[in-house]
């Protein structure tokens, strides 16, 4: 076990850059790939474990992001009836949302728009989640083409 933070660090990039291929071959695409790494990339930097992919939550998060897409409606919605329909478990589930174009669309810009919202900073960086999905897809909203909405939903 590494004895340093720097160590502690490495061994965690190294662990986000294996899993990267895993993730790609499970159906994510490269924004939702990148927005996991820069999410787990935070969640070390504060000391905590990485979030693993989990198939159930990608799906609801998916069906979310494509929902609000569709309905041109950012809201949570139903968010524990969700969970039911896909069959998530675990003691406790959370959600962030996101939209945005250009700068505000990237994963770095996502994250840091969740680190300054006290409620999306404590559900990602609560210690007790330990799964995630993430559902970034790009459509017109809110008047925006190209437009990324996105949905995490975290459980542990």
């Amino acid at each position: 076990m590494p004895k340093t933070p720097l160590a502690a660090l490495a061994v965690a990039l190294v662990l986000i850059v294996v899993a990267a291929p895993a993730l790609a071959a499970s159906g994510t695409t490269r924004s939702e790939t990148s927005l996991l790494r820069e999410m787990n990339r935070v969640r070390v930097a504060h000391g905590l474990a990485t979030l693993r992919f989990d198939g159930r939550l990608q799906r609801a998060a998916r069906w979310h992001s494509r929902e609000m897409i569709g309905s041109n409606v950012f809201q949570h919605g139903a968010f524990g009836t969700r969970m039911q329909h896909f069959k998530v478990t675990g003691r406790l589930a959370g959600e962030n949302l996101a939209w945005g174009t250009g700068s505000r669309a990237t994963a770095r810009g996502i994250v840091r728009a969740w680190l300054a919202s006290p409620e999306h900073r404590a559900n990602l960086l609560r210690p007790s989640f330990t799964r995630v999905g993430v559902g970034d897809l790009v459509g017109s909203f809110q008047g925006y083409s190209g437009a990324h909405v996105v949905t995490a939903d975290f459980a542990g």
